[in-house]
């Protein structure tokens, strides 16, 4: 292990360094870098420092990109061409020593291939020796990781570099403070400003910001962003006769030394794969760097001559950054990496000697991936498996290029697969310039554009790296499936829309209605199209370019790009057909519906008659429970009488052990009230009143008819209802006339409960609330009788109401 920092030279001489010592045993020396410019780069440096010829005694390899021969002894690689090294030679028989460089970056490659190189040389090649080296990793754990090696720290010689900080936060646009960071530190230092930003699209806004400045001090301006082609990387990496400005993600970080840089300018920003649960997907996520990450970016000002780091952050936000980056193997999705281990010989990835282990619901995603992929099964790995394993992309996409290899469509696919792999050649929006035209597929669009490009918007750099790419994939495919012929081609776009569906098997919407942006995608995940993609008509559609956005219950994915499914397309094992019973809320009915379904999506369905009427009455019965002022004739005068006397009778007579019809206690008679019954409808014209009178003892019924009775006869001989309400007397309305000759308040329940009087003038409405008779009839009536008897002549007002007759309104005029 060694540890060394930035511009202390480890990159370039140690490689050279050991094979001069004879490390390795005369076998060559493979280097890792975690970025294809910085691999580029070490290699193109080592052979102008020792004199080599580049492609000869020192090479690299990266993706599409190979500069080396039987001859070279050192090859500077990215990690990805490690992994697949290792799937060819399992062994590693022609290498003498690995070099991990940057290994404190910790991408997922860098993890995976430490990993399988420290199983190699622990299991079979203890003569294998392995290096790692890093500019602010602690060496501790790696050290352990490797078999309690050496850990070496050199101080190296970098030049010191003056931090400078914002007086307080910048709130302009980006694009707006680098152009005043440039400014103010073109004016503190000679040499050239290296620029760190988080993205294309924030380089290429800089760039535009900065013309200005660029033209008046005669400066170049210059991007660098691992896509960009080589020849461009080499002008940057250049000294020139000008002053430079150079616009870079974080491929600028370490490893590659930019000549003539004396000054940084840091936006503090950067963008990181984070996985997100919620939908499966790995995406882009802005975010701070880390205080490590901030290091190494100032350094970069001090690797030739002192320099100046601004920080466009005030200090005291500095110690709010978090000290390390989090690695990508606790962020991303593990797919990849678990393919190749299994295909590797791997058998159980749990237990597998990481240096750092994944969770295991990561390792548990992964695999489900992988088995709707076709690459793995019950008994392991699948022969599809190990195919998709050979090629250098993900597994969606080498998916994609066996499914077009074997429609005929080779070229076509690998076309599909850069464009997916690689920075999209078209800006943000349509494909097509024009008026919105319904399509099947955006990819297909972007497809036919990039090869017919009359009038189209197009980066050019990013079009032709795209083309390369799949240049490069298609002649990939041609070699690692040379035992499986190209079959005859297949016409039409049917053959690569099914090569889609076959990447992406779980990401295949239905679209919620027709005309509808909206949809939903296997496993219950709302999306919406965004208004470039032209896949306007199809039902069926894969999400190819899914923003997953902020995660949520109720948040839509955006689908960027989308490509359109036929139902007959989808793989039959995936396919399952049944019958839900189900309550129709709008509908207030259980309904049958006979539904096809893709994984966990329907795909189909037909309303049916409900064919089991015990599940019918299952589904009624949980729905009515839920809703039962909805479901019950609750509101029927009768039931509602009925249960106010009995609810009003369990309190009063606690002795009766009467039930108090709670909401359970009224569920707990659906079943028997749902019997042979559909919908709500029909449930309402149940026997309600009698279901409840149903749960009462005789003993009790005749207690409630006796002790809480629905009338009572007064003296007039009319028999009056009694109204119940809850916590309250019963309530007696009647004419006052009626109740002549009766001299105390009526009882119920065995006398402990006066009765609420409401004593009722001829027009029907209270004159007089009492529940003491007596006293009305001795101090209230005559001050009553005067007021009505002149209102209502026709009616009898006695003075002597005590012993006088009673009647039901008219009758003989009191004296």
């Amino acid at each position: 292990m060694l540890v060394a920092p930035t511009g202390a030279g480890k990159t370039t001489h140690v490689p050279p360094a050991l094979r001069r010592a004879g490390v390795g045993g005369g076998r060559q020396i493979v280097m890792l870098e975690p970025r294809r410019i910085a691999a580029r780069a070490a290699a193109r440096r080592m052979a102008e420092e020792n004199g080599w010829t580049l492609g000869r005694e020192v090479g690299y390899q990266v993706r599409f990109d190979r500069q080396a021969s039987a001859e070279t002894k050192i090859l500077v690689v990215t990690e990805g061409i490690l992994v697949q090294m290792l799937q060819r030679d399992p062994f590693l028989e022609e290498i003498g020593a690995v070099i991990f460089d940057e290994l404190h970056e910790r991408t997922l490659q860098t993890d995976l291939s430490l990993a399988m190189a420290r199983r190699v040389q622990r299991d079979a090649r203890p003569d294998l020796r392995l290096v790692a080296m890093s500019a602010t990793l602690d060496p501790g754990p790696v050290a352990a990781f490797l078999g309690d090696c050496p850990a070496i720290e050199s101080r190296g010689r970098l030049y010191p570099v003056e931090v400078l900080y914002l007086e307080r936060p910048d709130e302009r646009p980006l694009a707006a403070q680098i152009t005043a960071g440039v400014r103010r530190v073109l004016d503190t230092t000679a040499g050239d400003v290296l620029v760190f930003l988080p993205g294309v699209g924030e380089i290429q806004r800089a760039a535009e910001a900065l013309e200005g400045l660029a033209a008046k001090r005669e400066l170049v301006i210059l991007p660098l962003y691992g896509d960009l082609p080589p020849e461009r990387q080499d002008e940057v990496l250049r000294p020139l006769d000008r002053r430079k400005v150079v616009l870079a993600t974080n491929v600028a970080e370490t490893s590659i030394t930019i000549d003539g840089v004396t000054a940084v300018v840091d936006s503090g920003l950067v963008r990181r794969l984070r996985f997100d649960p919620a939908t499966g997907l790995d995406r882009l996520e802005l975010g701070r760097v880390s205080r490590a990450s901030a290091e190494q970016r100032a350094g970069r000002a001090g690797r030739q001559a002192p320099g100046i780091c601004l920080r466009l952050w005030p200090a005291y936000e500095h110690a709010t950054l978090p000290e390390r980056e989090s690695p990508e193997i606790a962020r991303v999705d593990l797919a990849g990496p678990a393919l190749q281990l299994l295909a590797w010989g791997e058998t159980d990835l749990a237990v597998f000697a990481w240096f750092e282990a994944p969770a295991p619901e990561a390792l548990a995603a992964a695999f489900v991936l992988l088995r709707r992929l076709g690459a793995v099964d019950d008994h392991g790995v699948t022969s599809l498996g190990k195919m998709l394993a050979r090629l250098p992309v993900h597994p969606r996409l080498a998916r994609l290029l066996i499914a077009g290899h074997g429609a005929g469509r080779t070229r076509e696919a690998a076309l599909l697969a850069a464009l997916l792999a690689e920075r999209d050649p078209f800006p943000r929006g349509p494909a097509r310039s024009g008026p919105r035209r319904a399509s099947r597929s955006d990819l297909l669009d972007r497809l036919d554009a990039l090869e017919s490009p009359a009038g189209e918007r197009l980066n050019a750099g990013a079009a032709r790296f795209t083309l390369k790419a799949r240049d490069q994939l298609a002649e990939i495919v041609q070699r690692e499936l040379e035992g499986r012929k190209e079959q005859q081609r297949q016409q039409g776009d049917d053959p690569l829309l099914r090569a889609v569906l076959a990447a992406y098997p779980d990401r295949v919407a239905r679209r919620r209605e027709s005309g509808s942006p909206r949809g939903v995608m296997v496993g219950g995940r709302g999306v919406r199209l965004a208004e470039e993609s032209a896949v306007l008509d199809a039902e069926l559609f894969v999400c190819v370019d899914l923003d997953a956005g902020r995660s949520g219950p109720l948040s839509e994915a955006l689908v960027r790009k989308a490509s359109a499914v036929e139902p007959e397309w989808l793989p039959a094992e995936r396919l399952s057909t049944a019958i839900d019973l189900e309550f129709d809320e709008r509908r207030d009915r259980v309904a049958a519906w006979k539904r096809t379904r893709y994984e966990d999506l329907i795909i189909g369905e037909a309303e049916i008659p409900p064919p089991d009427a015990a599940a019918t009455e299952e589904v009624l019965v949980r729905a009515a429970a839920d809703r039962l002022e909805r479901a019950l004739a609750l509101n029927d005068p009768e039931v509602t009488a009925f249960l106010a006397r009995v609810r009003g009778l369990a309190d009063w007579m606690p002795e009766l052990g009467l039930p108090r019809f709670t909401a359970d206690e009224i569920r707990a008679l659906l079943p028997a009230l749902v019997a042979g019954r559909k919908s709500f409808a029909e449930l309402r014209r149940a026997p309600l009143l009698e279901a409840l009178q149903g749960t009462l003892s005789y003993a009790q019924l005749e207690a409630v008819r006796r002790e809480a009775p629905e009338r009572l006869e007064v003296p007039s001989g009319s028999r009056v209802k009694l109204v119940y309400e809850p916590g309250r007397p019963p309530v007696l309305a009647a004419r006052i006339q009626e109740l002549f000759g009766l001299a105390e308040t009526p009882r119920v329940a065995a006398g402990r409960v006066a009765v609420l009087l409401h004593l009722l003038a001829p027009n029907g409405r209270p004159q007089q609330v009492t529940d003491d008779l007596r006293s009305f009839w001795e101090n209230t009536y005559p001050q009553v009788r005067k007021e009505l008897q002149g209102r209502y002549p026709k009616h009898s007002w006695p003075a002597d109401p005590w012993n006088a007759r009673p009647g039901r309104g008219y009758g003989r005029k009191g004296s």
